[in-house]
């Protein structure tokens, strides 16, 4: 049929005054045009369908992981394939005499087929990228590293078959003439190859999940995407830090997962004595102290403790450097710890303390060490806050007080007096 339609065509032309062989020409470029318009024309025919009813039939099955095809361009790229197997497969029967043209639109056929092979490929990756992403492991597990190092590669392995293409040498030839450039290549692709590297050992080493939260360098927030090259962080001002990913793994950094995980998130902070304020409990002291509630059998347990123990070893308790004494600082120690054992906020469970540091020039450091049950910020910093709001109040009722620097309100009050 198309032998008869390029004759009707060289003999319009003959008719018409052309030459034999110019006619003959004319013809085939006719041809080649018409099956040009006609490929392309079944293309957008073709694709016109896939996307409008294939895609509707996909949507309405009962499962959703194919779903995840659609939108990546992969109808169109299927699509194309009908023009270049058209091209490839008619070109030398429409027009067997024009070498010339015809190589030059064989081998644009043959690029297309293998850039359209190609981005098949990089659709389908796509799509399984966003089907592990719906399942909760991708979260412990992210392979958009893996992805995108698959993308290159396919990428690449695209290149060299249009460069065999074009050059119309086998494909092992142009292996060989690139081990040659083998060390421009390894500068070239050092990143990906280093962040390839880094990305498996974060998988594999679970060492990173998305949404962890981290610290490292200016980056303190949540961990949103994990790519080849580069981690991204969302700070606590909404700020986006980049982090090299291999960096991750050559320089150390901080993941609070396990205070995330563990539900409780730790409380240590000091408050610091002013040393002149420290001294031995008098009986009327120990009076007063006993009213507190939290104290009060600390105070009557250790009171007998204390004289059972002077009693014993003939202590004469009249000079205050003798034996064994209550100090003010150690009973609000004690007070502390009960308080916060009975804190409902706190996680019992875990270590509880109330602990004296080492003097400083500033004083004397106390120390509360526990967990809150709350781990997001704004409860955590909540529950924080009310325990020490309620030591700075209640520490002068064991006649103490917290060191403070002095203010020049301060200096001119002394100075006024």
């Amino acid at each position: 049929m198309i032998t008869k339609y390029l004759s009707i065509l060289e003999k319009l032309f003959i008719g018409m005054r052309f030459d034999a062989v110019l006619a003959r020409d004319f013809a085939q470029g006719i041809g080649i045009i018409t099956l040009l318009v006609v490929s392309f024309a079944l293309f957008f025919l073709v694709k016109f369908i896939l996307r409008r009813y294939v895609g509707k039939i996909i949507k309405k099955t009962k499962t959703r992981y194919d779903d995840f095809f659609l939108g990546k361009k992969l109808e169109r790229r299927l699509a194309f394939l009908i023009p270049v197997y058209m091209t490839k497969g008619l070109l030398y029967v429409v027009a067997p005499d024009l070498d010339s043209l015809n190589s030059f639109i064989y081998v644009m056929a043959r690029i297309g087929e293998v850039t359209t092979y190609s981005g098949i490929i990089l659709s389908i990756l796509e799509s399984l990228s966003d089907i592990y992403s719906s399942f909760d492991i991708s979260k412990n597990k992210p392979i958009k590293g893996l992805i995108q190092i698959s993308k290159i590669i396919v990428i690449l392995i695209c290149i060299l078959l249009v460069v065999a293409v074009i050059t119309n040498k086998d494909l092992g030839n142009i292996f060989i003439g690139l081990g040659t450039l083998s060390a421009v290549l390894m500068l070239v692709f050092k990143d990906p190859i280093l962040g390839f590297v880094g990305s498996i050992q974060l998988t594999t080493n679970d060492m990173v999940r998305i949404g962890d939260w981290i610290v490292k360098g200016n980056a303190d927030g949540n961990v949103i995407d994990m790519g080849l090259t580069t981690v991204k962080v969302q700070n606590w001002d909404n700020t986006i830090t980049t982090i090299p990913t291999y960096s991750l793994i050559s320089d150390p950094f901080i993941n609070w997962r396990g205070m995330t995980e563990s539900g409780s998130r730790r409380i240590a902070r000091s408050i610091i004595i002013d040393i002149d304020t420290i001294k031995f409990c008098t009986p009327e002291m120990l009076e007063r102290y006993k009213k507190f509630q939290l104290v009060s059998k600390y105070i009557t347990d250790k009171e007998k403790e204390i004289e059972e123990y002077n009693k014993s070893k003939n202590i004469d308790t009249s000079t205050l450097a003798n034996g064994r004494r209550q100090t003010n600082i150690g009973i609000f120690r004690a007070y502390l710890q009960e308080y916060i054992k009975q804190n409902p906020n706190l996680n019992h469970k875990m270590t509880m303390l109330v602990r004296q540091r080492d003097a400083t020039e500033f004083g004397v450091p106390l120390q509360i060490y526990c967990f809150c049950k709350k781990t997001d910020l704004i409860s955590y910093e909540a529950v924080q806050n009310d325990i020490f709001d309620h030591i700075y109040a209640v520490v002068t009722q064991f006649d103490l007080k917290l060191y403070q620097r002095p203010s020049s309100h301060s200096i001119e009050f002394i100075n006024d007096r």
